[in-house]
C-alpha cells in the first residue's frame, strides 16, 4: 500500500491539481496566479502565456528573463494544427571565434551573452494568437516588478551562491544592495525591469530590438567590451515552424526541429518501443540500464549530427526513423554498460551528408524555466525560455534591469565539429517543448494530420536532463498508469556521458546520478552492469517537470508541478 498522502499506485505527497476551464502550471506560484487570471479574464492559452512567461522573468530571474531566448509550442485546437516559435538568437556578428580559442567560453559576463531572441518570440506569438491588448499581459509582470514580491528560499540560496551577482554593480543593486544577498521573505524590487515592460507594452518588438532598450543594451556592451551591435538586434527575429513528431504505443508525441534537441526525445521513445517497459517493472535496474542506453545513442548521434540547420544538413526525418530505431536498439546489451559511436542515419533518409567531428573535451547545469497551459477552448501552450546557467551571464545591463544570458557558453570551437562557434548561427539547444495525442493528432514534419485528441503537455528545465526527464516522465504515464503527480515526484536519474554535453567543456565523467530514492537492490544491479553511480539526495535531480493531462473521457485537465523547484500548479 502507497505511504504517502495522495500516491494511487506509487508515491505522490502532492494532490493532482483539477480544473475544467484551464491549467497553469509554472515554475513559481505569482507566474502561475498571473496566467491563471488571464484565463479568467477570457484570454487564450497563448495571451496566458506571455503574461505567465514575464512575470517568471520577475519572480524566477535565474531561470529567464528577456535577456535570453526559449520556444514557444502552441496547439490551435480550432484548426488542429501545432505552431512553434523558435525564438532562440545567434552568435554576434562581431563573434572573433580565434579570440575564444585562446581564450575559451566565459562562463560569465559580457563575453558569454549571445543575442536575446525571447521578446520577438513573445511578440510574434501575440501577434498571431494573441486576444487581449499587451498591456493587460504585462500589468501582473510589472506590478510585480515596481512593487516587490517576497523572495523564495530557493532563489534567496541562488543568489547568495553567484559571487559576480553580488558584486558586479548594476547587478549587486538589485539581488545584494549593500553586499548583502536578498534572504528569504525580502522584498525584491526590479524597478528598472518595469520600465522595461512598459516599454515593451507601448512599443513592442521595436521597442527592444530597435529603440532605447536596445541602445542601452549596446552600449552596456560597449563599456563592458562585449560584441553586441543594433544591428544584431535589429536582425533577430523568431521563426515559425513546423513540429517533428514519432508514435509511441498508438500516441503521436511532438516535439520541436533542430536547433532544439526535441528529436532527442523522439529517438529515444523509438528505442524504448522496441521493448516490454512493463516485463521490467517500474524503476528496475533493468528499465532504468535500458533508458540510459537508449539516452547514450541518441546524445552519440546529436553530438554528431545536429547544429543549426541555417548552416548544416541535419538528418531528422532519419534521426527519428522507425527503422533506424530498431538498428540501434540492437547495440543495446541488457546485462552491461556501454559507450556507443554514432549511426548513419542519412540511409533512412534521401539526401547526402557527413557527420561532424565526436570531441572529447565537466557538466554545467541549465537553468531554464518550462511553464504549460490548457485553456477552456483546449488550446495549449508548451513554453520554455531560459538565460542559459542560473542568473545567465551574472550581470545586468545598466538602467534596463534586465540579466543577460551566457548562451555562448554552449558553443564548441573545434572547427570540425558540427557545432562550432560561427558569427550569425544559432547554437543548438537543449530546450524541447512537448506534446502528446491519443492517436495520430495533427499533422507535422514528415507526417498527414491525423484525428487524435491532445492528451498531455509537458516539460522540463535541467539543460540534457531535459529530454531524460521527459522520457521518463512519459514512460511513467503511458507504460505504468501514473498520475501526473507520481510522474513528476517519482525518483528520478540523469546520465552524464563524455563528450556530449552541451556546456563548456563538453566533457565530462561517465556518471549515472541517481537520487537515493532508488532502492539498494537496484542500485547493486546497476553497479553490476557497469554503471558508476553518483547519489543524490532524495530529491537532488536536476530539472523541473510541468505537465497537465487532459482526460479523455470528462476533458478535465489534472495538472501538477515539480516539487523540486518553486513549482506550482492552479486549475480553474
Amino acid at each position: 500500500m502507497v505511504q504517502t498522502p495522495h500516491g494511487i499506485k506509487f508515491e505522490s505527497n502532492r494532490p493532482v491539481v483539477m480544473g475544467r476551464n484551464g491549467m497553469v502550471c509554472a515554475g513559481q506560484p505569482l507566474a502561475a496566479q498571473a496566467g491563471i487570471a488571464i484565463l479568467q479574464k477570457g484570454g487564450n492559452a497563448v495571451d496566458a502565456a506571455i503574461a505567465t512567461a514575464a512575470a517568471l522573468n520577475v519572480v524566477e530571474p535565474n531561470m529567464s528573463g528577456v535577456g535570453g531566448d526559449g520556444y514557444i509550442m502552441i496547439y490551435n485546437k480550432a484548426e488542429n494544427k501545432i505552431d512553434i516559435c523558435n525564438a532562440t538568437g545567434a552568435a554576434p556578428y562581431a563573434t572573433d571565434v580565434a579570440w575564444y580559442r585562446a581564450n575559451g567560453i566565459p562562463t560569465k559576463g559580457i563575453m558569454s551573452f549571445s543575442v536575446p531572441g525571447l521578446v520577438d518570440g513573445w511578440i510574434a506569438a501575440h501577434e498571431k494568437y494573441g486576444t487581449l491588448q499587451r498591456s493587460e499581459l504585462f500589468a501582473a509582470a510589472i506590478d510585480l516588478a515596481d512593487n516587490g514580491f517576497p523572495v523564495s528560499h530557493v532563489l534567496s540560496g541562488v543568489i547568495a551562491s553567484d559571487s559576480l551577482l553580488c558584486e558586479f554593480p548594476s547587478s549587486q543593486a538589485i539581488f545584494a544592495p549593500g553586499g548583502k544577498p536578498m534572504q528569504p521573505g525580502e522584498i525584491l524590487y526590479q524597478k528598472d525591469l518595469a520600465k522595461t515592460f512598459r516599454a515593451i507594452v507601448d512599443g513592442g518588438r521595436d521597442a527592444f530590438y530597435k529603440g532605447d532598450i536596445a541602445k542601452a543594451i549596446v552600449k552596456f556592451s560597449d563599456e563592458q567590451g562585449g560584441l553586441i551591435s543594433m544591428k544584431d538586434l535589429a536582425d533577430c527575429h523568431s521563426r515559425w515552424e513546423t513540429p517533428i513528431s514519432t508514435s509511441y504505443r498508438d500516441h503521436s508525441v511532438y516535439e520541436a526541429p533542430p536547433n532544439s534537441s526535441g528529436h532527442v526525445l523522439l529517438q529515444e521513445l523509438n528505442i524504448l518501443e522496441q521493448f516490454d517497459l512493463r516485463s521490467l517493472g517500474c524503476h528496475s535496474a533493468e528499465i532504468i540500464h535500458l533508458m540510459v542506453e537508449a539516452k547514450k545513442l541518441a546524445f552519440i548521434d546529436r553530438e554528431a549530427y545536429m547544429a543549426d540547420p541555417d548552416h548544416t544538413d541535419v538528418p531528422t526525418l532519419g534521426l527519428i526513423s522507425k527503422e533506424y530505431a530498431k538498428d540501434r536498439a540492437k547495440l543495446i546489451d541488457p546485462a552491461k554498460t556501454s559507450d556507443p559511436t554514432h549511426g548513419d542515419p542519412w540511409t533512412y533518409q534521401k539526401g547526402s551528408g557527413t557527420a561532424g567531428l565526436v570531441t572529447t573535451a565537466a557538466a554545467q547545469e541549465e537553468d531554464t524555466t518550462c511553464f504549460v497551459i490548457v485553456d477552456q477552448w483546449g488550446n495549449a501552450v508548451c513554453q520554455l525560455q531560459s538565460i542559459q546557467s542560473s542568473l545567465g551571464s551574472s550581470i545586468v545591463a545598466e538602467g534596463t534591469g534586465i540579466l543577460l544570458n551566457n548562451r555562448m557558453t554552449y558553443w564548441h570551437l573545434d572547427e570540425d565539429h558540427v557545432d562550432c562557434l560561427q558569427p550569425g548561427k544559432r547554437v543548438r539547444h537543449t530546450m524541447n517543448p512537448v506534446m502528446v495525442f491519443k492517436g495520430d493528432g495533427p499533422a507535422s514534419e514528415g507526417k498527414a494530420s491525423g484525428g487524435g485528441n491532445l492528451m498531455l503537455v509537458c516539460g522540463t528545465p535541467g539543460a540534457d536532463t531535459q529530454v531524460q526527464t521527459n522520457m521518463q516522465v512519459i514512460t511513467h504515464l503511458i507504460d505504468f498508469g501514473m498520475t501526473v503527480s507520481e510522474c513528476v515526484e517519482a525518483p528520478r536519474w540523469r546520465n552524464s556521458h563524455s563528450p556530449t554535453e552541451s556546456n563548456v567543456p563538453h566533457v565530462c565523467d561517465n556518471l549515472l546520478h541517481m537520487e537515493s530514492r532508488f532502492g539498494a537492490d537496484v542500485l547493486n544491479s546497476l553497479r553490476a552492469k557497469g554503471h558508476q553511480l553518483n547519489m543524490m539526495p532524495d530529491w537532488g535531480a536536476q530539472g523541473s517537470e510541468m505537465m497537465i493531462q487532459v482526460d479523455p473521457k470528462t476533458g478535465a485537465l489534472h495538472g501538477s508541478a515539480d516539487p523540486r523547484r518553486d513549482g506550482y500548479a492552479i486549475g480553474w
